[in-house]
């Protein structure tokens, strides 16, 4: 039998017809759907750290927070927070623009986002070098610097992201029609910003 006619059989044996086509369950693009478990484990990360917070407070039941003899630069925090959730709103802003094909809009509210980004790290790295207490001194540090430091670790993260797609940007990579590289790295940058609300309120008022 000839290869062709070998071909030909097993064709007839599968019924002649190609394998079917992938099904996906959900109408989102598979790369935005793997970001947001991404985050999801993420959340769940930051909980484990909130939980060592309340536990440490539950524990030593501290009337005051933070205990006696440590002081939190609560306004310097404040101004941080709002340059952070301002930075959403340029985020939303560059990617808002490409949608429209606005190329100047969104290198505008990119370069924004990372400059507001860049602004949040530094004041943070000032605080610490100013607060006045180290990581081992206590639990009250300990759970202060690990909110506070895995926080800044994905703010420094999420930075390498936008940076790298504000490089894509300049060279003319992202369109109306292609632009997962900008959004995915925004709804990263979103999750940022609302995990560092959640970390002000938490360790700096209640």
């Amino acid at each position: 039998m000839t290869a062709h006619a070998e071909v030909h059989a097993h064709d007839e044996h599968h019924g002649g017809e190609h394998p079917p086509e992938l099904y996906l369950s959900s109408n989102y693009p598979q790369t935005i759907l793997g970001m947001l478990l991404f985050i999801g484990s993420e959340a769940m990360l930051f909980g484990a750290f909130f939980a060592a917070l309340f536990f440490v407070r539950v524990v030593n039941e501290a009337p005051h927070w933070p205990p006696t003899g440590y002081h939190l630069p609560v306004f310097v925090a404040a101004m941080n927070t709002i340059v952070l959730v301002t930075s959403s709103f340029t985020m939303h802003w560059s990617l808002a623009s490409i949608k429209r094909n606005n190329r100047v809009g969104m290198i505008a509210g990119l370069s924004l986002t990372v400059l507001m980004g860049i602004t949040f790290v530094g004041t943070q790295i000032r605080e610490y070098s100013r607060i006045g207490f180290a990581p081992g001194d206590n639990a009250f540090a300990s759970t202060f610097y690990g909110l506070t430091g895995l926080h800044g670790f994905h703010v420094i993260i999420g930075l390498l992201l936008l940076t790298f797609a504000l490089v894509r940007g300049l060279r003319g990579h992202f369109s109306a029609e292609h632009h997962h590289g900008l959004e995915i790295p925004g709804i990263y940058w979103h999750f940022v910003d609302v995990m560092w609300i959640i970390v002000f309120i938490t360790v700096y008022i209640i």
